[in-house]
């Protein structure tokens, strides 16, 4: 058996260990898992991806109090919202996502969701064809911000490829809408995308445990590494590469596999 071969077989054994619904309850994927209706969904998902940065513990806590500030309906609140109901959000923030940026999130979701029933729209249109979802995120990047009052400091909350960013939380975020594997954890709403076009998230954990394993080379942390990283998955998984988020997460998270 060669070095490749048991690598993969490793790394197939810790997919479904962590690939399960016992995942769930500590991960910021247990916001969206909150919600039945597909808008609720996409919403408290980009807020929970948008603000899974720290401790998962306090992710979980913010976002819940986030929609509960939303009323427990966010797709209604979006839409519905009077002025008045956004003073609520005047002392809300996660280390530097501040009330400024939350509002403006809500009303480009108001915005958006007046004239499209699902989010992907805002990353793709019609058969997407791309080889990999950098071009997603940068059509998603450009349509964000084309609000003329979008204020300097979100573009921090809504990274894109175009600035080198690895985009790990969108990256992530993709993850949990596309990815259908029955296991229960990611949703698979979304079918515009496919799995096999997903970029793996590359947060701390998951770029320590890749580079120990020989699946960096890299030594910065940006797009090309997220790139990098997906194509070695790829030679395990052509189809889901993104599976591997689990193993190498879990490795690193649950097992300090550094």
């Amino acid at each position: 058996m060669t070095d490749s071969r048991r690598l993969k077989d490793y790394l197939d054994e810790k997919v479904r260990l962590y690939n399960q619904p016992g995942f769930i309850e500590n991960d910021p994927i247990s916001i969206p898992h909150l919600f039945s209706k597909k808008q609720d969904i996409e919403i408290s998902g980009l807020f929970a991806a948008v603000l899974a940065w720290g401790r998962r513990s306090t992710i979980i806590s913010k976002c819940r109090e986030l929609m509960n500030l939303m009323d427990g309906v966010p797709h209604d609140f979006i839409l519905h919202h009077q002025e008045a109901d956004l003073r609520r959000f005047g002392s809300f923030c996660h280390r530097t996502f501040q009330p400024t940026d939350v509002l403006y999130f809500i009303d480009w979701l108001h915005h958006f969701y007046q004239t499209h029933d699902t989010l992907e729209v805002a990353f793709t249109a019609g058969n997407y064809q791309e080889e990999h979802t950098g071009p997603a995120l940068v059509q998603f990047n450009e349509r964000f911000f084309s609000l003329p009052h979008a204020p300097q400091r979100s573009r921090k909350h809504i990274p894109s490829p175009v600035r080198h960013s690895a985009c790990k939380r969108l990256n992530m975020f993709l993850r949990w809408m596309v990815r259908d594997d029955g296991m229960g954890v990611d949703f698979g709403l979304w079918k515009q995308l496919g799995p096999h076009q997903l970029i793996c998230p590359c947060d701390l954990h998951v770029d320590r445990v890749a580079r120990k394993l020989g699946l960096i080379s890299r030594k910065a942390t940006d797009w090309q590494t997220a790139v990098e990283l997906t194509e070695n998955l790829r030679l395990f998984d052509a189809a889901d590469p993104v599976k591997y988020d689990f193993a190498l997460f879990g490795l690193g998270i649950e097992e300090k596999f550094y």
